[in-house]
Parts: structure tokens; C-alpha cells; sequence
């Protein structure tokens, strides 16, 4: 599997929360996973934002932010080109995206179009996976709804 993480999913590699145990194993079954650049600064910043909210210590999250330095060049890293931003732009006003949602599903379908094979896209956040699913990226989690609404219930 050719895997592309979000941000929201690639800081549950660090991050214990829910679905947090099926993106480890996504992971560690993908044969190749990719993100776009702006993730670092994405999930540095959910990490910040957790100590914030003292969901970890601020020790945790510095630790958490090593691993992830750590890990960086273990995955392949899409960057922000014209071509990138030109689709992220139509993909915003089309799929009424916010910004950075845009950019991270334009580079997941630049690099199925650049390696001609499918690609899963992991996100925990509703709307960019429903655009992802209509664009014909394969969605992950596949149930992602109801995993938010067993989450809720909570």
C-alpha cells in the first residue's frame, strides 16, 4: 500500500488518541508513505497545541516532536510546487476545502498521478475525506464517521 498521512493522521504515530493503533499498523503494512512538506510545521504545532491543552506534558510533546524529527526522512516529502498549489487552489473552491487541507489532498493526488498506483489517504477529518473518496484516493480510515461518532460516544 502506497500511504499518504495528513497531518491528523501522521501525529497519531506519536500521539496516543483514537485510531491511533490503526494508523501504527497502516504504517507499518504501507510500502511507502508520503506527505506534503507543510505536515512538519502541522505537526509540530498539534503538538504544541497538546501540551497547550495538557493532553501530554510539555516534556511529552518535545519528545513526541523528536521522534517525529527522528523519523522525517523516513518519509518521502512532497513539496509545495506551482502545479501542487494551481490543484490545491481548484480543489479548495471546488471541494470547499480550507487552505492547507487543499494542499495535502493535491499533493496525495499528484503522487498517485506521478507513481501510476493507488494511494491511500489518511485523515481524521470528515470533510477532506469525503473529498479525498469522490477524487478516488482510497479513504482511511475506511469507516471514518463512524469512528468519530464511537469516539464522541465516548
Amino acid at each position: 500500500m502506497n500511504l499518504y498521512l495528513d497531518a491528523s493522521a501522521l501525529v497519531k504515530r506519536y500521539l496516543r488518541e483514537p485510531g491511533t493503533p490503526e494508523v501504527q499498523q497502516a504504517i507499518a503494512d504501507a510500502r511507502s508513505i508520503a506527505t506534503v512538506i507543510v505536515s512538519r510545521v502541522e505537526v509540530a504545532a498539534a503538538f504544541a497545541k497538546a501540551a497547550r491543552m495538557q493532553a501530554v506534558t510539555r516534556d511529552e510533546a518535545g519528545r513526541m516532536l523528536g521522534a517525529f524529527r527522528d523519523d522525517w526522512s523516513d518519509v518521502f516529502r512532497l513539496h509545495v510546487s506551482t502545479a501542487v498549489a494551481r490543484r490545491a487552489e481548484r480543489l479548495a473552491w471546488e471541494d470547499d476545502l480550507r487552505g492547507y487541507d487543499a494542499l495535502q489532498l493535491a499533493a496525495a493526488l499528484i503522487w498517485q498521478d506521478g507513481i501510476g498506483e493507488s494511494v491511500t489517504f489518511a485523515t481524521f477529518d470528515v470533510d477532506l475525506w469525503k473529498a479525498a473518496g469522490r477524487r478516488g484516493l482510497t479513504q482511511f480510515p475506511e469507516d471514518l464517521p463512524d469512528v468519530l461518532r464511537t469516539r464522541r460516544q465516548r
